[in-house]
């Protein structure tokens, strides 16, 4: 057995309870909390009781017949995992009767198992095998003779994992995981007695199924039936690292499980905070990019992007994007060149290339990814809160009366959570869902929301309102709440504003297109619990989550603060179970915000003017900083295309696909003289650069991600970067070619200067990171420990929470004749961001091509059917995608994601931004259309797309000779 990659399995899940009781186990007294199984028990009382249907992640089962103990003064031989300790008890786990009991059992199970152990890919990691010793059994009487399931076939559907039902021996735990953890239901127990086997679906093969690949069946399975494909190719195997997941912003641990420096699988870490042993399929299985052929590991450079690249030495690469650097800013000035972080690099990276920046270019011209996404969060729950981020921890939806679900789909993009919040829901929370389509939260196996708030996209404002109008008209107000945490001044001039009648639900029912009784009804759950809204006394738990279908509006963060001052007028901040909580999508976009990457504000948002705070930066730096903020990405490729930006560090970020108006941005960078990208592929921006720094992966790098709860999280190198460096090593050595000396030796060191300057950073370290597994900033000498998991708990940030008026302005986006329908965009589960990790594992086999989903009524009217290409134009440009019709999404509303390049989803998308932020207006396009006239006929940017990127490949071919 692999003892050194296993965690004690307690066989139950932890009761938490107030009162204990003592009780003796083979002798020795232990005390646990009551309603304690006694497995658990024995556990605690270092005693292991043979098991097979139990494991601590599930809820006990009881059909093993393996855990049976004796008690003193009790008939029978009750099982362990589903009997409850009692005060006083006098338990035993081990007797001649119990043993002969468990060995017959055991002689069952294999009587019907292939007896293949050692070619068997779950060899030295199989619990039928383990028990089979510890029972003792050592022969089998019967059974290989009469009627078996040895010769059932093999599901070999799935691309990550292998169904065996030869090797099934009908315990449940896959089935109770599918159902309990992910909560999915996609797999039952098909057949009775003797012919029961595990059956996806309705007997389908597993590709067929609702199955979702999260991987729970399989981390659940104790023997062959379900297993890895990479474990059968590569064997077991022998050591492992505990790190954190490169995907969403859940941030969920995992043990990468080892052969040397080859990665054999990723197990969800159990003692992962954010995720408690649970995955998605991403994170789970779609880790192979990071090995894929496709990977550059060599520098690159050239003088055109019309040229073939050319391989060079890392000094070479380094010295010439210097000197590139050096010379745009002698010719064009100081604040000619700048650059952009990664959300997906580190912590430590993040904060390099925004100090190289300040330091070493000697401007602001910095800015992330999170400019795109979720920068209104940072700008509306700091005017509200006082501070830039979630406030809860993800576990805090366990205490949830009511969860509230605006402009995102957890379901899709950020499963784990969303598990454990469906969870919560089948346990009797109650839901409510704003959002134009029918997402998965609407309604799903043993989920269906209350209320289903489908609004027109573009009218969040309009709908905030409303449901605050309710609950001010109607008395549902936390009074004392307000008046003991609340602005007195702020609050009176937000709720006249809101008590208006042109603010009511029926005022904005033909706005919003939501009807006024579903508003009112739920405004009336959220402030009190119920539909009704009537106050019963008892404090209510309601929490808010919302996505990109908030932020990314031309008034992003106008909804963030409506959405903050609904919250504080219920009194729903500063306890478990409450709170205001942005769904991040990127694994560190949180944690870019955090290290300084927008242009006005340096680590832990202080802003750059601040003679106090820069002073701090200069003496720590040793060079004077400019105090005016710098360029946000929008204003780059302005400036850009107006000859006064010319030249760009991008590290980790694919602006080309990811950002609006792709043709804008296409026509901005190929005005630039030097365009320097550092990333692990040839990326959409790569095709436009001068200069390819090779980037590494998360298993190639240590360092520290930041998820959407404000949990730091470790990163563990596994394997040895593939390039020779990791990133934060490649931005140092610019650094250094530049004359701005960097000399860290371990990203440990970076993280001690950040904690050194950043008040909110400055009880983190590496040691205890390594002691507690994880902590949550605000962590210094004002806080416990591990950090601050619940925000705002007695007092908020900025003192008294602040409310701000929030008028409803409409989009600039409005539909007319011409372009007649509303184009908003999403994510889908198998698919991640810009898809440039994704696209390059089997995931492709879920979801291979970008669609546009139609309503019947708008597909009718146009001569569309189900798999017709259809173009789609709006003032930007056009593209052709194939329509797939569905009632998901209403009539005059049409979707799409954007995760494949060749689609141009962001060709469509247009310059419209909020307000505040310059945050893309992504969810709101007017657009028309149109069956096209041939099958698979391609837009003209497709066509120049296609064009342009053989030829980005041509170029990358001659650099590498084909390989």
């Amino acid at each position: 057995m692999l003892d050194h990659l296993k965690t004690t399995d307690y066989g139950t899940p932890l009761r938490e309870s107030t009162q204990e009781v003592t009780l003796e186990i083979d002798g020795q007294s232990v005390t646990v909390p009551q309603g304690t199984s006694l497995m658990r028990a024995a556990v605690d009382a270092g005693v292991q009781v043979p098991k097979l249907c139990a494991t601590d992640s599930l809820e006990p089962f009881g059909s093993c017949r393996l855990c049976l103990v004796e008690i003193e003064g009790r008939k029978g031989f009750p099982a362990s995992c589903t009997t409850p300790a009692e005060a006083g008890m006098k338990v035993r786990t081990q007797s001649p009767k119990l043993q002969k009991l468990r060995k017959g059992v055991m002689e069952l199970y294999i009587s019907d198992h292939p007896l293949d152990c050692l070619t068997c890919s779950a060899n030295g990691n199989c619990e039928l095998q383990d028990m089979a010793g510890v029972t003792g059994l050592r022969n089998v009487r019967y059974g290989f003779d009469g009627a078996n399931h040895l010769a059932s076939a093999k599901d070999e559907s799935n691309p990550y994992f292998s169904y065996d039902p030869s090797k099934c021996i009908v315990c449940n735990r896959c089935v109770r995981a599918c159902e309990e953890t992910q909560g999915t239901f996609a797999l039952t127990i098909s057949g009775r007695g003797f012919e029961s086997r595990v059956s996806p679906g309705q007997d389908q093969p597993f590709m067929e199924s609702e199955c979702v690949s999260c991987g729970a069946c399989v981390e659940a399975c104790p023997t062959a039936t379900l297993q890895e494909k990479s474990v059968i190719e590569l064997g077991q195997p022998e050591h492992s690292v505990i790190t954190t997941c490169a995907y969403c912003g859940v941030g969920c641990a995992f043990k990468a499980e080892m052969k040397g420096t080859q990665v054999v699988r990723m197990v969800p870490w159990k003692d992962g905070k954010a995720n408690e042993g649970h995955s998605c399929v991403k994170g789970r299985f779609a880790w192979g990019y990071a090995t894929h052929q496709d990977r550059i590991t060599t520098p690159m450079i050239r003088a055109k992007i019309t040229d073939p690249w050319r391989e060079v030495s890392w000094e070479e690469a380094i010295a010439h994007a210097a000197s590139e650097f050096r010379r745009i800013q002698a010719k064009h000035g100081q604040d000619s060149i700048g650059g952009i972080t990664s959300s997906r690099c580190t912590n430590e990276e993040t904060y390099l290339v925004q100090k190289l920046i300040r330091a070493a270019f000697g401007n602001n011209n910095v800015d992330t990814c999170a400019r795109v996404c979720h920068s209104p969060t940072g700008y509306g729950l700091g005017q509200t809160f006082g501070t830039s981020a979630g406030t809860q921890t993800f576990k805090s939806v366990e205490k949830s009366d009511v969860i509230l679900v605006i402009g995102a789909n957890p379901a899709a993009a950020h499963p784990v959570f969303a598990s454990r919040m469906k969870k919560r829901i089948r346990q009797g929370a109650r839901l409510i869902v704003v959002d134009p389509r029918e997402t998965e939260m609407v309604k799903g196996p043993h989920l269906q929301a209350d209320f289903h708030l489908a609004l027109k996209p573009g009218t969040n404002v309009a709908l905030i309102s409303a449901l605050a109008h309710v609950v001010v008209t109607e008395g549902l107000l936390a009074d004392d709440y307000i008046a003991e945490r609340c602005d007195e001044k702020s609050f009176n001039a937000w709720k006249d504003f809101v008590a208006r009648p042109d603010n009511s639900p029926e005022a904005m029912e033909a706005v919003t297109g939501v009807h006024a009784a579903v508003v009112r009804g739920a405004a009336r759950l959220y402030a009190t619990g119920n539909a009704e809204g009537v106050k019963t006394g008892r404090p209510v738990n309601s929490a808010i989550y919302y996505g990109l279908g908030v932020t990314e509006h031309a008034q992003g963060s106008t909804m963030v603060m409506g959405i903050a001052n609904l919250a504080m007028a219920c009194g729903m901040v500063g306890r478990e179970g409450v709170g205001v909580n942005p769904l991040r999508g990127q694994n560190n976009v949180q944690g870019s915000c955090d290290m300084g990457s927008f242009p006005h504000e340096l680590p832990g948002y202080r802003h750059i003017s601040d003679t106090t705070t820069r002073s701090q930066f200069e003496a720590a730096w040793g060079v004077e900083l400019s105090p005016e903020p710098g360029l946000r990405i929008p204003n780059m490729f302005d400036a850009a295309l107006g000859g006064s930006f010319m030249g760009l560090y991008c590290e980790g970020e694919d602006i080309v696909q990811s950002d609006p108006n792709t043709q804008h941005v296409a026509a901005a960078l190929s005005a630039m003289e030097c365009i320097v990208v550092q990333d692990i592929f040839l990326n959409e921006t790569a095709k436009y650069a001068h200069v390819f720094l090779p980037g590494s992966s998360f298993l190639e790098k240590d360092g520290t991600f930041t998820n959407a709860e404000r949990r730091i999280s470790r990163v563990r190198k596994v394997m040895p970067p593939l390039a020779q460096y990791a990133d934060w090593e490649v931005t140092q050595l610019l650094a250094n070619a530049l004359g701005y000396p960097m000399h860290y030796t371990h990203p440990r060191e970076i993280m001690a200067e950040i904690a050194a300057l950043t008040p909110s950073f400055a009880g983190v370290s590496y040691d205890k990171l390594d002691q507690h597994g994880s902590l949550q900033w605000p962590c210094n000498d004002s806080t416990p420990e591990i950090g601050t998991p619940i925000m705002h708990i007695d007092r908020f940030v900025r003192g008294k929470g602040r409310f701000i008026v929030t008028q409803y302005v409409a989009t600039d986006e409005k539909v007319t004749p011409r372009f007649p329908l509303l184009l908003t965009t999403g994510r889908i589960l198998s698919q991640y961001n810009v898809g440039a990790q994704t696209r390059r594992t089997p995931n492709n086999q879920w979801h291979s091509e970008d669609r546009l989903e139609i309503h019947p009524h708008d597909a009718e009217e146009r001569g569309i059917h189900d798999g017709d290409w259809v173009g789609i134009r709006s003032r930007a440009g056009e593209t052709v995608l194939r329509a797939t019709v569905t009632e998901r999404i209403q009539p005059g509303v049409v979707y799409t994601t954007f995760h494949f390049p060749e689609s141009g989803a962001n060709v469509i998308t247009t310059d419209s931004s909020d307000w505040a932020t310059n945050c893309p207006e992504y969810k709101v396009t007017a657009v028309q259309v149109a069956p096209v006239t041939q099958p698979q006929q391609r837009s003209a940017w497709q066509r120049d797309y296609a064009r342009f990127n053989a030829e980005q490949i041509a170029h990358l071919e001659a650099a590498t000779d084909g390989r």
